[in-house]
C-alpha cells in the first residue's frame, strides 16, 4: 500500500481537524452516535441506558443534535461502532500502523472505553486529547467506542464561560453546552511519529524556530528533515540528527536578509502570506513519518503606547466575537462556518476578532491565518476563586497555549476576563497573585505575544491596558480617552463600571485599548428577555449610535485599538450587527463604512 501525498497544509479545506500537524490520511467518526443522559458520575458503561440517537458533534442542548434538551443533565453517555474499513480509511495498514483516537473537544471531563477496556479520562472542555488504541482494536469485526462525558451544571470551579448555571439562559449567559462539540476521528500513525510541532519566527535574525516532538525517545540513526517553501520557492532546508524526544532547529531564511525585499513575506490580514512546511522523520534513508504544517513570518509588540505588527504601529480595529449559534451552540453547524465567520468579520472592515469566553476550533484559526484576521486567544473562565478552580483553569490554559501559539493570526493571549473567578481580586491578595501568576506562566509558554492579565479591568501584570467602558454618551467617550491627561486619571482611578482600571500596576507605556464598548440593541419586533447596553427604536438610530460611538473613540489621540462588542445576535443579547443567523441588520457596506469611520 502506498500512502498519498502529504497535503500541503497552507491549502488545505479546512476540514482537517489539526490545521498544522496534517497526515493524508484520518477518519472522522461524526455523525450518528447512539445517546442517554446520565445521573451518576461514576457509573460503569456497562450499565449505561442509550435510549436515544445524537449527531456528534452538536451538543446535546442544541437543536442541530436531534436531541435538543436544555435541562440539568449531569452524565451524557455516547456509543458508536466502527469497522475495519473505518480502519482502512485512517490509513491503518495491519501489522505496520498504530492508530490514534482524537477528540478536539469534550466538556466538560470525558471517560472512553473501546471495546469494554477503559482508555483514559481527559478534564478540561475545550483541549484536544488523544489515545492509542491499537492494542485495543478487535482483529475482527466492530469495535465499540463508549464515552461517558461529565458536566455539572452546577459546578462554577470549572472554566464555564458563557455558560449559564440556571437552567433557563438570563442576561449575558447561554444555554450550557454538554459533552462532544467538536471532532472525533481516526487517524493511522507510524509507531515513532511527530507528536507536536511549534513554530517561532524572527524578522531581524531572518529566521524560524521549530520545536520538534516526538511520541517517544528515538533510536540511533534517526534524523528529521525540514523544507520551508512559498508558492513553489524553497525558503529553507535542513536536516539534523535526532537525539531526545524533544529538539530545537533554527533554519536560516537567507532571502530574508535583503532588506529592501524582507517584508515581502511577511504575514498581516492585509497580506496573509503562509509559508508551507515539510518535516520528514528519517531512518536508514527510510521515511517513518511525513507531516505538513505552515507558519507566518511576523512579530508582534508594544511600545510608547503603540500595539506594533512587524514593527509598524498597528491599529486594532477588533470585534467581540460569541462563535455560538443557534441551531448548534458552540459547535459550529459546519466546517464551512468557521470559514465563514472570518470572511463576515472582515467584510464588515474589522481587522481582528476577540473570541469571547471560548476557545475556538482549531479550523476557525486555520481560516484566520489563511484570510487574515488578528485573533485575541481567550478561553472560558470559571466564576469561582479556590484551588481546584485554580488548578483546572491553569491545566487547560497551558494545553490551549501550547495547541495555538504556532498561529499567525494569534496575537495577545487573554487567561481572565473582566475578574470573572477572581471577582475580589481589587483587595484579595491570592486572587491577585493567581493573575499574576498565570499571565506569567503564559509568557512562559510563549514570550513572543503580549498577555492581557484580566481584560477590562484591574489589571495586575497586563503587557496591554484593556478597558470595557459601555457609556452610551459618545461625548463622554471623546472626553474620557481624549488627552494624556484624561488617561492618567483613569489609570490612577476608577473606570465606569467601578472597577479599578489598575490594582498593582504601574504604567509603563503600555497601549491602551477600549476592548469593549458599543452593545446597541436591536430587534425587529418584540422578542422575549432581548437585552443590551442600549438599544434602538429603528434602524437609523441603531446606525447613528454606532456610528457616534466608533466616531468618538477613532478621535482618541491616545487610544492603539478597540474592540466593539459585538457581532452576532448571541440568545437574549441583541446587541449584533448581525442577526443570529449571521445576515446584517443593515447592508453590510453601510456596517462597514461606520466601521471604518466613513461617511
Amino acid at each position: 500500500m502506498t500512502n498519498p501525498p502529504t497535503p500541503t497544509a497552507s491549502a488545505q479545506d479546512g476540514t482537517y481537524p489539526r490545521p498544522q500537524l496534517m497526515r493524508p490520511n484520518w477518519r472522522e467518526l461524526d455523525g450518528q452516535w447512539d445517546f442517554g443522559f446520565g445521573t451518576d458520575p461514576i457509573q460503569t458503561h456497562t450499565s449505561a441506558i442509550f435510549d436515544k440517537s445524537i449527531l456528534v458533534p452538536f451538543p446535546p442542548e442544541s437543536p442541530a443534535s436531534g436531541i435538543g434538551d436544555t435541562g440539568y443533565h449531569l452524565v451524557a453517555w455516547y456509543r458508536r461502532t466502527f469497522s475495519a474499513l473505518d480502519l482502512k480509511e485512517a490509513g491503518q495498514r495491519e501489522g505496520h500502523d498504530r492508530v490514534l483516537l482524537h477528540f478536539g473537544a469534550v466538556d466538560w471531563a470525558a471517560d472512553v472505553w473501546l471495546n469494554d477496556e477503559f482508555l483514559g479520562r481527559h478534564e478540561g472542555g475545550q483541549s484536544p486529547f488523544s489515545f492509542d488504541i491499537s492494542d485495543s482494536i478487535a482483529t475482527a469485526g466492530s469495535n465499540t467506542l463508549v464515552v461517558r462525558a461529565v458536566d455539572d451544571p452546577h459546578d462554577v470551579s470549572v472554566p464555564r464561560g458563557k455558560q449559564d448555571w440556571k437552567e433557563a439562559p438570563h442576561s449575558i449567559w447561554y444555554h450550557r453546552t454538554t459533552g462532544i462539540w467538536q471532532p472525533v476521528w481516526l487517524e493511522a500513525v507510524p509507531p515513532i511519529r511527530v507528536a507536536e510541532l511549534t513554530w517561532e519566527t524572527s524578522i531581524p535574525t531572518a529566521s524560524v524556530d521549530l520545536e520538534l516532538s516526538l511520541n517517544q525517545y528515538p533510536e540511533s540513526d534517526t534524523w528529521a528533515k525540514v523544507t520551508l517553501a512559498f508558492d513553489g520557492e524553497v525558503l529553507g532546508e535542513a536536516r539534523f540528527h535526532l537525539l531526545e524526544r524533544t529538539s530545537q532547529l533554527r533554519l536560516s531564511i537567507g532571502r530574508q536578509r535583503n532588506g529592501q525585499q524582507y517584508e515581502e513575506l511577511l504575514w498581516s490580514p492585509e497580506h496573509p502570506r503562509l509559508i508551507d512546511a515539510n518535516v520528514t522523520i528519517e531512518r536508514s534513508e527510510a521515511i517513518l513519518d511525513s507531516v505538513s504544517s505552515y507558519l507566518g513570518l511576523r512579530s508582534v509588540a508594544t511600545s510608547h503606547r503603540q500595539f506594533l505588527l512587524n514593527d509598524r504601529p498597528y491599529y486594532m480595529r477588533s470585534v467581540l466575537s460569541q462563535n455560538y449559534w443557534p441551531e448548534s451552540h458552540l459547535a459550529a453547524p459546519d466546517a464551512g462556518a468557521l470559514r465563514r465567520e472570518v470572511e463576515l468579520i472582515k467584510e464588515l472592515g474589522f481587522n481582528a476578532a476577540r473570541v469571547h469566553q471560548k476557545a475556538e476550533d482549531p479550523r476557525f484559526l486555520y481560516w484566520a491565518d489563511k484570510l487574515g484576521l488578528l485573533v485575541w486567544g481567550e478561553t472560558a473562565s470559571a466564576y469561582e476563586f479556590n484551588a481546584r478552580a485554580i488548578g483546572a483553569l491553569t491545566t487547560e490554559w497551558m494545553e490551549l497555549v501550547k495547541r495555538d501559539r504556532s498561529h499567525p493570526s494569534i496575537v495577545a493571549w487573554v487567561p481572565l476576563n473582566e475578574s470573572w473567578g477572581v471577582q475580589h481580586i481589587s483587595h484579595d491578595t491570592q486572587q491577585q497573585a493567581f493573575s499574576r501568576a498565570i499571565s506569567d506562566l503564559t509568557r512562559a509558554l510563549d514570550s513572543t505575544r503580549p498577555v492581557i492579565s484580566n481584560d477590562g479591568w484591574e489589571h495586575t501584570a497586563s503587557d496591554i491596558w484593556t478597558i470595557h467602558d459601555y457609556d452610551t454618551d459618545p461625548d463622554s467617550l471623546a472626553t474620557r480617552y481624549g488627552s494624556a491627561d484624561t488617561l492618567a486619571n483613569l489609570l490612577d482611578g476608577y473606570g465606569t463600571a467601578g472597577r479599578r482600571i489598575s490594582i498593582t500596576q504601574e504604567d509603563s507605556g503600555q497601549p491602551i485599548m477600549l476592548t469593549e464598548f458599543g452593545g446597541v440593541s436591536y430587534v425587529d419586533g418584540e422578542v422575549e428577555g432581548s437585552w443590551g447596553y442600549s438599544s434602538a427604536n429603528d434602524l437609523t438610530e441603531f446606525e447613528m449610535q454606532i456610528r457616534s460611538q466608533l466616531q468618538a473613540v477613532y478621535s482618541s489621540p491616545i487610544l492603539a485599538g478597540f474592540c466593539y462588542t459585538q457581532l452576532t445576535d448571541t440568545g437574549q443579547e441583541t446587541n449584533g450587527l448581525l442577526w443570529a443567523d449571521r445576515t446584517a441588520k443593515l447592508p453590510i457596506e453601510r456596517l462597514r463604512r461606520a466601521i471604518l469611520g466613513e461617511e
